[in-house]
């Protein structure tokens, strides 16, 4: 699995690819400015008994919730569909080779949506997993979850058990 670390403060710390199975207490991840550093995970009851994430390794926030990852091509082809279709309503084109392309457009883009990679998110930290079954209960992003993770982080700066916790390295 494919983790993107951030801090408390939801500050990118790196990226490493980590196997779930092995649950390294310490990993190297590489910073956005290219530097190596160490990270310290807290795996304790971060796995359920299938393997799959419940609590983020990197803060232990039990909250974490499903994001389907944009792709660079997703924006380019709405924008191009929708050029195609105000030029087809507006009767500038009216050319069949013009709307078999912007058909054609529509379909890879359903497709490059259909099969778009879903990723697990932290609420509190913002860490990212990716490359991993993800288990039912993980639901999309919601915003009372988010706002009652916020005011727990400005409440003691604690996570849920107590302790201080966060991308320790």
């Amino acid at each position: 699995m494919q983790i993107r670390l951030r801090d408390l403060e939801r500050r990118p710390v790196g990226t490493a690819e980590i196997d779930p199975v092995a649950r390294p207490p310490r990993v190297e991840v590489r910073a956005p400015d290219g530097s190596v550093r160490e990270v310290f995970l807290d795996w304790e009851q971060a796995l359920d008994d299938a393997g799959r994430l419940r609590a983020c390794v990197a803060c232990r926030c039990p909250e974490l919730y499903r994001r389907r990852t944009p792709i660079w091509f997703t924006p380019f082809a709405l924008v191009l569909a929708a050029a195609g279709l105000v030029a087809a309503v507006t009767g500038h084109s009216s050319d069949p080779l013009v709307l078999a392309a912007l058909v054609t457009l529509v379909v890879i883009d359903v497709a490059v949506l259909a099969f778009v990679p879903t990723r697990l998110v932290c609420y509190r930290c913002a860490t990212s997993y990716s490359g991993m079954p993800i288990a039912r209960q993980h639901r999309r992003w919601d915003a009372a979850t988010s706002a009652r993770m916020a005011a727990t982080a400005r409440g003691a700066g604690t996570d849920a058990d107590g302790a201080s916790a966060g991308a320790r390295g």
